[in-house]
Order: C-alpha cells, then sequence, then structure tokens
C-alpha cells in the first residue's frame, strides 16, 4: 500500500490544536543552550506516546526518533531546535514564560511542536512507509558550539540521504513560505586580538608604543579586507564590535584589546580571511614597534541548500498552497548550525511565515514581544509531511 498525502493534510488539520498545545507547553517552559534537560524529557515522553518510533538521547539534552517503514528505501532527517533565549518575556500571553530571564523569542517551541506535529502523524503509518524517517529534536542552536556537531558525533545523520529543516520568520506574514538554492546564511566567526606597546604618561607619547593609535589603524584597515582584497560580489562583513584599553585620562595603556565577528558565505573566502587579517596586523604593528596576538574562532559553517531538495521544497509549497505562497528567501549574514547536517547530506532549510500585522505579531525575533501566529504551525507540518512523502518517493 502506497502512503497517500491527501488523508495526512486531513490529520495535520485535526491534529492543529494538539501541535498548538506543545508549543504553548514549551514556550512556558523555555530552558538555555546546553540545559534543555526538563524539555527534552517532556519531547521524549511525548515521542513514546505514538507508538511505532526508536526513540534515544543522543544527547543528556537532545531527542532522536526514528520511524521505519516496512519497506526499505531512502533516509530522510527532519531536524528541529529546541533551545530559549536569556531574554525576559515581555508578550502578556496566558502561556508567557515561568522560567524568569528566558524565553523562546526565536519560534524554537513552535519548530519543535511543527516537527512533533509531522512525526505523530506519520508514526501512524508505518506499515505504508517506503525508508526510514529520523526526527531530530537538536539542543543549543543559539549558543556556539552549537549542538549539531554533538548530533553528528552521535551518529545521528549516519546513512542520511536527505535533511530538512524549516524556521518560523515573524517578520514574513503567515501563509508564506520561503525556499531558496545555495548560500542562505553565513558563518559566524570571532575573533580576539591583543595588541602590546609600551604603556605611558600621554604628556609624554614619545617614549610610549601608543596601543590606542595603534588599534584605532588596525579598526580603519581591517575593513580593506571587504574594500580592497575580495570581490565586491562575494559577500562579507568585518565587523569590530569591542575595542577595550585603558583606564584613566592621562594613561597611555600597554595594551588593547579588539573583538569582531567575520561574516561570509564562502568556503574558500572564510579560509582566506585570517591569513588578510595577520597580514594587515602584522604589518601595522611592526611598523609601530608593537606586537599582537590574533585568536580567531571558527563558528557555524556557512549554510547552504542544495538545489535538487530546494526545488522539491518549493514544488511542494505551491503543490500544497499554489504559487502566490512561495517567495525566494533573501540571503542572510546571520547564522544557524543546521549548515552543520548539510555537511552530511544535501538538504535545505526553508522558512516559513509566521507574522500577523492584523494581529499586531510584529516583533522581530531575539525581543521581548516576540511572538508567531499559531497557523504558521499547521503549514509547516504539512509541508514536512508533504515533502517526506515526495523525497521518499523519488528514484
Amino acid at each position: 500500500m502506497t502512503l497517500e498525502l491527501k488523508p495526512l493534510l486531513v490529520q495535520a488539520e485535526t491534529l492543529q490544536p494538539q501541535v498548538v498545545a506543545w508549543r504553548r507547553y514549551l514556550h512556558q517552559h523555555p530552558e538555555l543552550s546546553f540545559a534543555e534537560n526538563e524539555t527534552a524529557q517532556y519531547i521524549e515522553d511525548t515521542l513514546k506516546s505514538f507508538g511505532n518510533l526508536i526513540v534515544t538521547r543522543p544527547t543528556s539534552s537532545s531527542v532522536l526518533a526514528r520511524l521505519i517503514g516496512s519497506r526499505p528505501g531512502k533516509t530522510l532527517a527532519i531536524r528541529a531546535d529546541i533551545d530559549a533565549l536569556p531574554i525576559q518575556e515581555d508578550t502578556g500571553l496566558a502561556f508567557a514564560s515561568t522560567n524568569d530571564g528566558v524565553m523562546h523569542a526565536c519560534g524554537h517551541d513552535g519548530h519543535t511542536a511543527t516537527v512533533l506535529g509531522a512525526a505523530k502523524i506519520l508514526s501512524g503509518h508505518q506499515d505504508e512507509l517506503e525508508g526510514e524517517i529520523r526526527f531530530i529534536f537538536q539542543h543549543a542552536e543559539e549558543l556556539p558550539p552549537g549542538g549539531a556537531d554533538d548530533m553528528i558525533a552521535a551518529g545521528v545523520m549516519e546513512g542520511v540521504d536527505w535533511v530538512i529543516g524549516a524556521h518560523l520568520q515573524s517578520p514574513v506574514e503567515v501563509g508564506k513560505v520561503g525556499v531558496i538554492a545555495g548560500a542562505m546564511l553565513a558563518s559566524p566567526d570571532t575573533f580576539h586580538i591583543t595588541i602590546t606597546g609600551k604603556g605611558g604618561h600621554a604628556a609624554e607619547p614619545h617614549t610610549t608604543v601608543d596601543t590606542i593609535a595603534i588599534g584605532a589603524q588596525v579598526v580603519t584597515n581591517l575593513q580593506h579586507i571587504v574594500s580592497r582584497n575580495t570581490n565586491p560580489m562575494n559577500p562579507l562583513v568585518v565587523s569590530v564590535t569591542q575595542f577595550i584599553g585603558g583606564h584613566a585620562h592621562n594613561v597611555i595603556p600597554g595594551s588593547v584589546q579588539l573583538t569582531g565577528t567575520v561574516r561570509c558565505m564562502d568556503p574558500l573566502l572564510r579560509e582566506e580571511v585570517p591569513r588578510l587579517m595577520k597580514q594587515i596586523i602584522g604589518g601595522i604593528t611592526q611598523a609601530h614597534g608593537a606586537e599582537y596576538e590574533l585568536n580567531y574562532v571558527l563558528g557555524y559553517r556557512p549554510l547552504i541548500n542544495d538545489k535538487d531538495v530546494s526545488q522539491i521544497v518549493a514544488d511542494t509549497v505551491v503543490e500544497l498552497f499554489g504559487p502566490e505562497a512561495l517567495y525566494t528567501i533573501k540571503p542572510s549574514m546571520s547564522a544557524d548550525d543546521f549548515s552543520a547536517y548539510l555537511a552530511c547530506a544535501p538538504g535545505t532549510y526553508f522558512n516559513i511565515g509566521a507574522g500577523n500585522q492584523e494581529q499586531g505579531i510584529t516583533y522581530p525575533h531575539h525581543h521581548p514581544k516576540f511572538t508567531i501566529d499559531e497557523q504558521s504551525l499547521q503549514i509547516g507540518v504539512k509541508v514536512f509531511l508533504a515533502a517526506a512523502l515526495k523525497l521518499l518517493g523519488s528514484k
């Protein structure tokens, strides 16, 4: 027997109140990255109640559920992130956070509820399923080094043929679904620079090696990496966001610290930037008799969607909701560690509109008043169901 989509879509509509209830419970009980222990237990208990799923804990604060069909086939992974943010909620919702200073301000409660909905429906059709679906509930997306690499190290992607995931978007009206092939999000690397010179009295600068002046030149010249050292058609951001040094108006400090971020979407350019930074910082400090230390920390990988899987999801959206529902995502210099899964298998990360101007649901992500139009949850469940059938049925 072949698994048909139409009955699954009807089930998604019937299940909507339960999906909303899951989202609201999770919203009311948020937990921070790497500490999602009660959240993971709630997800595990919920998944076990469905039946037909092999439920395990890859890490102490994450969950994996495997649905193995009655017939052999390909393997699809569907990922949801489950962590919250250190933000004090100010929504006034009846189900607002009960954990002081912690809030689901980025929609991860909705991501989790949506994937729970897909798992609930599909788990009831194990006998009709060809292949395997893995539902990944990942910890710590919000806090580098992130949880995706932990999950991969635990084996959740072994044998996976495709991986998909979605992010709710409050700036986009509910009813819209965004897809993009290729580069979507950037790599969020960080750098820490210490410049060491010779401190002294500000009235006698000639007796010092002025780290403030040298640091200012470093800040200015680092911008040449973007404006003069790289192709302007290849997106790159180099931002110095902290300049720390000195403690008195009449003292030139012996050292300063600079901190910042580098964002790009090209893996080769990502490798080139630290070399260019060393060249610039080394030249400036040497010219003025100072020394430097650069600590360059790699963040998440650039998120680059697979062309074929993105097209399948785009076709799915059009078939479900019509061509007017589909939009093309504009690449952003934000980041998400879903990119780690894409390094293991082809896949795509798509957006689900969750805003509603009429209801005042317009606040951006990471805002104390952030919330979503919960109709977006049903849309997400339907896209996951249809995409799963289309992928597992493809040759």
